[in-house]
């Protein structure tokens, strides 16, 4: 039996686009499918999911292709740097796309790569064009446009509605990154 591909989108300004990309990774590697994540902003940091991935080998794989946080935190890479580093992020997702080697492909933190016009929304549109039929693609990040919405076949929006960086406390390990 052939398996249909599906575009799966999380979106919205809560918290846990990527971790539900992350928890789809958990129940696919159950099933020996081989799901490979490319994050886009993310990068600089060390953060809990790249020695969690670690574990899931050898079905799955992240490859951090960001520069980091762009604008905030510690950033102070111009916007040239970032869009170099997703231009070729894109260049890598466009060959791994068309390939055929995985059965899912997730592009993490894309949608904000796109909302902050380091990748175009045309060049999005391209890697949905080359996906094989049997590929599950899975996009993550906050301002989903509505043209990808439209071509994706799950969107999920996560709202949030209360968070505790709005009580002044920081980011915690495990939890946040």
């Amino acid at each position: 039996m052939s398996r249909q591909g599906l575009v799966v989108v999380y979106t919205g300004n809560g918290k846990g686009k990527t971790t539900a990309a992350l928890g789809l990774v958990v129940r696919a590697t159950g099933y020996g499918l081989k799901t490979l994540m490319i994050q886009f902003v993310k990068g600089s940091w060390r953060y809990g999911e790249l020695t969690g991935a670690e574990r899931l080998k050898p079905e799955f794989e992240i490859r951090p292709a960001g520069k980091g946080f762009v604008g905030i935190l510690d950033d102070k890479l111009p916007i040239e740097e970032h869009r170099k580093a997703a231009e070729e992020a894109m260049d890598e997702v466009e060959s791994i796309v068309a390939a055929g080697q995985y059965d899912i492909v997730i592009l993490d933190e894309v949608l904000v790569a796109l909302g902050l016009d380091l990748i175009t929304e045309d060049r999005l549109q391209r890697v949905l064009d080359l996906r094989p039929a049997g590929l599950h693609l899975v996009l993550t990040g906050r301002g989903c446009p509505q043209s990808i919405i439209d071509r994706a076949d799950l969107v999920t929006e996560m709202k949030e509605i209360k968070h505790p960086y709005q009580q002044g406390r920081k980011a915690e390990k495990g939890i946040d990154f």
